[in-house]
């Protein structure tokens, strides 16, 4: 830790794959505390722009967790009334940020056709839609907004500092962030391969539905903003695999990260030995792990859900869930 360079929200991770110069980029020590304020910040200005939102108008949308807790940030300063519709996997942290910043939060409990929950949060949206007309929903997973944030932000905040790197992981949960990324990049695909990082039982990339524990990447429905033609390597990661790169890189680094960052650096250490020696690579952290401490970073809670093998962070990762590699 002593050895370790924060500039600019990039973090020197050393060591992490022996050979190799990897950067992560903390989005956690954005104000609300992950990514998501880039996205809800461009969603809720575009509305206001088009002269949609007004003083006191009724917001709502769905989340997974960091989501929610930015666009009640960003609601709370600019006077908008909010309802974010969240289910169990969610942490109890956001749960709570969310309402301290005086959200109305929904938890849907039922699962939809995909053993996930996305499908049913959007049909609680749908029905509060019906019965409330002058109700507004973002729709993050149709929504261009986020997209043109972070290929205009996120993307040239790398370019700015590092350069085009060889290598760049994103994860993939509505695809903002990746889709952007991927757009701005594209004129650096002869120098820098962009990696989509999704989690096994996520239906984005194709891969089968499965259940999932872990908030942050992955969905049980595709968003209607990722293109499948889009040209970037796919990968997706056990979350077994999550959680044990989450508790090595806070034993060995010092770092504690989210999972979805635990993910996206799963998916490092898995193509290492497809990237070239001395290869600069950039790892987007989209939240820190404080919001995780009772689930990713709990022994009970991981080896209830995963097995006594998921907290031995010496043990080598399963690999489980690794796609269209070339």
């Amino acid at each position: 830790m002593g050895d370790a360079v924060v500039k600019d929200m990039f973090y020197e991770l050393r060591d992490f794959v022996p050979g190799l110069d990897v950067l992560v980029k903390l989005e956690g020590l954005n104000p609300a505390g992950s990514i998501k304020v880039k996205s809800a910040a461009a969603m809720i200005r575009r509305l206001a722009e088009q002269g949609v939102l007004r003083p006191g108008s009724h917001i709502v949308e769905s989340t997974s967790g960091n989501l929610g807790v930015a666009l009640a940030a960003v609601a709370a300063a600019e006077g908008y009334q909010v309802t974010l519709v969240t289910d169990p996997n969610a942490s109890s942290h956001n749960v709570r940020a969310m309402r301290a910043l005086g959200a109305e939060v929904v938890v849907v409990t039922r699962r939809d056709a995909n053993d996930g929950f996305l499908g049913s949060r959007i049909d609680y949206i749908l029905g509060m839609l019906a019965a409330e007309p002058d109700l507004l929903w973002l729709n993050q997973y149709a929504n261009r907004a986020p997209v043109v944030a972070h290929r205009d932000g996120t993307a040239e905040e790398i370019l700015a500092e590092v350069g085009p790197p060889d290598w760049l992981f994103v994860g993939a949960g509505t695809t903002g962030t990746l889709m952007g990324v991927v757009e701005r990049f594209a004129q650096f695909r002869n120098r820098t391969t962009v990696v989509g990082v999704d989690a096994v039982g996520s239906v984005t990339f194709g891969g089968a539905p499965a259940r999932r524990r872990v908030p942050g990447l992955g969905t049980s429905r595709v968003p209607e903003i990722f293109d499948p033609t889009a040209e970037f390597t796919r990968v997706q990661v056990s979350e077994s695999d999550t959680i044990r790169t989450c508790r090595r890189v806070a034993r060995e680094h010092g770092l504690l990260l989210g999972g979805s960052s635990g993910t996206v650096l799963a998916a490092v250490h898995l193509l290492r030995d497809r990237i070239a020696p001395g290869a600069r690579v950039v790892a987007i952290s989209p939240d820190m792990g404080d919001h995780y401490l009772d689930t990713i970073y709990d022994d009970e809670w991981v080896t209830g859900y995963f097995g006594p093998e998921a907290v031995d962070i010496g043990q080598p990762l399963s690999g489980k869930g690794v796609l269209n590699l070339v």
